[in-house]
């Protein structure tokens, strides 16, 4: 079993064989299945709002080589110059300022296979948060966005050796 599907069962209330369902289902029935719904539901929103400040420093320190890792050993052309942005765009998203569809618009360009190896990395920056609860939350929440990036990311592939 690759570390993608593991890294979403682990964090995910869905198991190995609905991850691999979920992850070859077309994208606007993902966004509209009852089963992402009641996964974003069951999020604890306040606890994100109340340790953004915490996930921002854990960000802030783990971002900038993460993106060095992205560029340098996967080859992704187009990696933000700080994570600035994506401690914002989260705040946006637990705010209801940003939608999951910009965040598929804005990773598009990540190539397939980069963003899936780069998954497991990224619910990994959170592993050193002390608080067990806040630590779990904020991996159950990137898990679950990355969970509809990876969706897209399937699709596109398909569409484009279909085209």
């Amino acid at each position: 079993m690759s570390s993608l599907i593991s890294t979403f069962s682990h964090h995910l209330d869905f198991s190995q064989p609905e991850i691999e369902a979920i992850l070859s289902t077309p994208l606007n029935e993902v966004l509209n299945s009852p089963a992402l719904k009641q996964e974003l539901d069951s999020l604890d929103i306040n606890l994100l709002r109340e340790t953004l400040p915490t996930a921002g420093a854990v960000l802030a320190t783990h971002l900038p080589p993460f993106y060095n890792w992205l560029k340098n050993e996967l080859g992704v052309k187009r990696v933000p110059d700080s994570p600035d942005h994506t401690t914002k765009w989260v705040i946006g998203f637990l705010n209801n300022q940003e939608s999951i569809n910009h965040l598929v618009e804005l990773h598009r360009p990540v190539p397939h296979a980069a963003l899936e190896m780069a998954v497991p990395r990224l619910v990994g920056l959170f592993d050193g948060v002390e608080d067990i609860k806040v630590c779990q939350e904020w991996k159950k929440a990137v898990a679950a966005l990355c969970l509809v990036l990876v969706v897209d990311a399937r699709e596109q592939e398909k569409l484009a050796k279909i085209g």
